[in-house]
Formats: C-alpha cells, structure tokens, sequence
C-alpha cells in the first residue's frame, strides 16, 4: 500500500489485488499499453492519456511523470512511512534535510569541496579538529554543493550548518 495526496489536499491510497490496482480500495478500470522506452498509453473511461515516467527516485520515493503535456512529481509513503507517520515520526521530512551540520563543537582544518561541486556518497566534505582529533565529514548520498558556509579556520558550535546542498 502506499498514500499520496492531491493538489486538493486529500489523501489517496494506491494497493494491488494481484495485478489489480485499488484507488482508496477501489479497482482502477484503466488499460495501460507500453509504446517505448518508459512511455505508456493509459486508457479510461474512454479517453486516452499520453504518460512517460521521467524520473523514479526510490531515495526520496518520489516518481515525476509527464501526463500529456502537463509534467506531475508525486511523492509516495509506503506502509513504514505510513506507521511511522501515525507514530509521530515523519521520515520523508528527516530524509528532507539537504545540510551537513556539525556533529560537535571544533575547528575547521580544511575544506575539500567548492560550491557547485558534485560530490557522491563517501566524499570527504569538511575536515574538523574536535578534542584535538581530526575529523572528516563525508558525503552521505550524492548531490551538488550549493553553499559553504564556513571557512577554514573558523571556530563552530554542534549543529553548526557547514554546507548546504
């Protein structure tokens, strides 16, 4: 099962029977015809739709499809998201956090990236003195450095946003 929501704000929630598709439980009577490389013809209640899927992020559960002309990024919660959600944990705004935030108090030795950067997951981002060890601060997906916002040499507080991506 997974849930989205709508550009109205209400939730919907997509599950299989099988093969069947269920909207809110209820069978999809669509027809859906494969025409290319992730390019579908989508079929219902007698009018057909032209439908690509540009992008599928399993990361961020998010799938960006382009339905005629019109191009929709929908974001999915599956059931973890879900149970976690009625626990009061929101992961997909955990998973949301573009920054590396200091994880102590220290100094800045060094800084191995510049802005606009592509850095991939396991790349060395800021080097920092803490308790007179180094410590180096990776990557941990990838992404684009969009700013830094210290500078070698500066002094910084735990939580201390050091670069945004």
């Amino acid at each position: 099962m997974y849930r989205t929501e709508t550009a109205a704000g209400d939730q919907v929630e997509i599950s299989f029977e099988g093969e069947q598709p269920l909207l809110n439980g209820s069978p999809i009577n669509w027809s859906l015809t494969e025409i290319g490389n992730k390019r579908y013809l989508v079929s219902k209640d007698h009018k057909t739709f032209k439908c690509e899927l540009l992008k599928l992020d399993q990361a961020s559960k998010t799938i960006e499809i382009k339905i005629n002309k019109n191009i929709y990024t929908i974001s999915l919660k599956d059931k973890m998201d879900i149970l976690l959600e009625k626990m009061g944990i929101d992961m997909a705004v955990a998973s949301a956090v573009n920054d590396l935030k200091a994880p102590m108090p220290g100094l800045v030795l060094d800084i191995p990236v510049q802005v606009g950067q592509e850095v991939q997951k396991g790349d060395q981002l800021i080097i920092l003195e803490a308790m007179k060890m180094e410590n180096v601060l990776k990557a941990v997906g990838d992404g684009v450095v969009k700013s830094i916002e210290v500078s070698k040499g500066n002094s910084v507080e735990k939580n201390q946003v050091l670069i945004k991506f």
